[in-house]
Protein backbone atom coordinates (compact mmCIF):
# COMPACT_ATOMS: atom_id res chain seq x y z
CA UNK A 1 0.00 0.00 0.00
CA UNK A 2 1.77 2.83 -1.34
CA UNK A 3 1.63 6.46 0.63
CA UNK A 4 -0.67 9.98 -0.29
CA UNK A 5 1.77 12.13 -2.20
CA UNK A 6 1.25 14.77 0.85
CA UNK A 7 2.41 12.30 3.53
CA UNK A 8 5.44 11.70 1.39
CA UNK A 9 5.75 15.24 0.53
CA UNK A 10 5.53 16.17 4.58
CA UNK A 11 8.03 13.16 5.46
CA UNK A 12 10.30 14.40 3.10
CA UNK A 13 10.28 18.12 4.22
CA UNK A 14 10.68 16.48 7.53
CA UNK A 15 14.08 14.88 6.77
CA UNK A 16 14.93 18.03 4.99
CA UNK A 17 14.32 20.13 8.03
CA UNK A 18 16.30 17.51 9.82
CA UNK A 19 19.45 17.55 7.86
CA UNK A 20 19.49 21.37 8.02
CA UNK A 21 19.38 21.24 11.47
CA UNK A 22 22.19 19.24 11.96
CA UNK A 23 24.31 21.02 9.07
CA UNK A 24 23.73 23.81 11.14
CA UNK A 25 25.36 21.75 14.19
CA UNK A 26 28.44 21.47 12.38
CA UNK A 27 27.18 17.83 11.34
CA UNK A 28 27.54 16.25 7.97
CA UNK A 29 25.90 13.40 6.00
CA UNK A 30 27.66 10.11 5.43
CA UNK A 31 26.50 7.12 4.03
CA UNK A 32 28.71 4.45 4.03
CA UNK A 33 28.26 0.56 2.54
CA UNK A 34 30.00 -2.01 5.07
CA UNK A 35 29.76 -5.54 4.30
CA UNK A 36 26.64 -7.72 6.08
CA UNK A 37 28.05 -9.69 8.92
CA UNK A 38 25.11 -11.76 8.46
CA UNK A 39 26.29 -13.41 5.56
CA UNK A 40 28.19 -16.39 5.38
CA UNK A 41 31.02 -14.68 3.36
CA UNK A 42 31.42 -12.42 6.30
CA UNK A 43 32.56 -15.28 8.75
CA UNK A 44 35.11 -17.02 6.12
CA UNK A 45 36.26 -13.81 5.14
CA UNK A 46 37.21 -12.77 9.00
CA UNK A 47 38.33 -16.12 9.49
CA UNK A 48 40.78 -15.48 6.50
CA UNK A 49 42.19 -12.25 7.68
CA UNK A 50 42.37 -13.21 11.30
CA UNK A 51 44.73 -16.25 10.12
CA UNK A 52 46.78 -13.80 8.27
CA UNK A 53 47.44 -11.88 11.29
CA UNK A 54 48.19 -14.37 13.95
CA UNK A 55 51.22 -13.83 15.01
CA UNK A 56 52.20 -10.51 13.28
CA UNK A 57 53.05 -7.42 15.01
CA UNK A 58 49.72 -6.17 13.45
CA UNK A 59 47.73 -8.15 15.35
CA UNK A 60 48.32 -6.97 18.60
CA UNK A 61 47.64 -3.40 17.10
CA UNK A 62 44.37 -4.43 15.85
CA UNK A 63 43.65 -6.25 19.21
CA UNK A 64 44.61 -3.16 20.77
CA UNK A 65 42.49 -0.85 18.86
CA UNK A 66 39.60 -3.48 19.33
CA UNK A 67 39.98 -3.10 23.34
CA UNK A 68 40.16 0.30 23.53
CA UNK A 69 37.57 1.30 20.82
CA UNK A 70 35.04 -1.59 23.35
CA UNK A 71 33.83 -0.80 26.24
CA UNK A 72 34.42 -4.86 27.64
CA UNK A 73 33.62 -4.48 31.30
CA UNK A 74 30.06 -4.01 30.38
CA UNK A 75 29.84 -8.23 29.02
Amino acid sequence: MSRPKAAARGAENKFRRYRQAQRQRGMKLLRVWVPDPRRPEFAAEAARQATMLRGRPEEQEALAFAEAAFDWRDR
